[in-house]
């Protein structure tokens, strides 16, 4: 009986490791074992960031929201409790556009929050 191997399967893997190292410096993109291990570190990277991105931009939203508060002289804790007590459902991020592009509708907003407290 001949001998079975694996080249095809073998060889297909080791050529999509390699064009998703395209990109890297020297080795890391040439060699297969550095090019896997540099792949899959990234892989790590990329999933830890996909969750980290989304801790960071509600840390960004909340401090455009404090900022546009405090400067109609309220603070971002009560400008969101008053909110809840009215019933607006914003979240932060439509809240943050608001803040940045649209003052006088924030301002709005931030006055029903008041007036609900």
């Amino acid at each position: 009986m001949s001998r079975a191997t694996n080249n095809v399967a073998a060889h297909r893997r080791r050529k999509s490791y390699l064009k998703a190292a395209k990109g890297n410096y020297g080795g890391r993109r040439k060699l297969y074992r550095t090019a896997r291990e540099t792949v899959e570190k990234g892989w790590q990277y990329q999933y830890r960031d996909r969750r980290n991105i989304k801790r960071t931009m509600r840390r960004l939203w909340i401090v455009r929201i404090n900022a546009a508060a405090r400067a109609l002289g309220m603070t971002y804790g009560r400008l969101i409790d008053g909110l809840n007590k009215a019933g607006i459902k914003l979240d932060r991020k439509i809240l943050a556009h608001l803040a940045a592009t649209d003052p006088v509708g924030f301002e709005q907003v931030a006055r029903t929050a008041t007036q609900a407290q």
